[in-house]
């Protein structure tokens, strides 16, 4: 507020501090506060959100992290069969790399990339690519590409993808072949050709390749 000095230089403060007297006499209303009086401060709660729980890890240990049934080893084996590593069912499939060849040592990925008819690094009885399966081998704490590893980490992948529960519960059907095509380009989805326009087996084919195994493994 600005004050108008009288003539004689005397400001009008009088008047003001009368008026500011005369006010603060006033009755005031029950429960009516002071503008300058400072107000009880909010309840402010702050919110948490609870944590988010990750993807339960399974690792490797002395026990399998994935327990393999005769159903579970029909089907790796029919993946592998339609993976063109199958080699009569032995332990050399676990060593082709794409284009037929084959790899003495088993220690790690070998990571070797050829060009064929498509230029790729897979390698194992499941054609890994080598990032799939340093994804794989480090959830898993793999320590090699051996067999065991191997089938390990492609139970992994058929987990990752949804659909080894379903597999278990409901057996190999055309579902869950389609929940694989997208890991394994040889398996058909769901319009029945390759997920990546590659070669493909039918799933007439697959199933009776997996009939005839599972036949073969629980009599064994």
């Amino acid at each position: 507020m600005l004050f108008h000095p009288y003539p004689d230089g005397s400001a009008r403060r009088a008047g003001f501090l009368g008026t500011v007297l005369f006010m603060g006499a006033l009755p005031m209303a029950p429960g009516t506060l002071l503008a300058s009086a400072q107000a009880p401060a909010p309840d402010v709660r702050q919110v948490v959100a609870p944590a988010q729980k990750g993807p339960t890890v399974r690792r490797l240990g002395e026990e399998q992290a994935y327990p393999i049934t005769p159903q579970r080893r029909a089907l790796l084996n029919t993946i592998r069969y339609a993976e063109g590593t199958w080699v009569g069912g032995s332990d050399e499939g676990y060593r082709v790399i794409y284009g037929g060849s084959r790899v003495s040592r088993l220690d790690r990925h070998p990571e070797i990339t050829v060009r064929r008819t498509y230029v790729s690094a897979a390698a194992g009885a499941y054609q890994f690519l080598p990032a799939t399966w340093h994804e794989a081998s480090r959830r898993l704490g793999l320590s090699d590409f051996g067999p065991r590893s191997q089938d390990q980490a492609a139970l992994y992948l058929m987990e990752k993808r949804g659909a080894l529960a379903s597999f278990d519960t409901q057996g190999l059907t055309h579902d869950v072949l389609a929940r694989l095509a997208p890991e394994w380009a040889s398996l058909p989805a769901s319009h029945g050709g390759s997920y990546y326009g590659q070669p493909v087996k039918t799933v007439t084919e697959l199933k009776r390749f997996y009939t005839g195994e599972l036949q073969r493994l629980q009599q064994s």
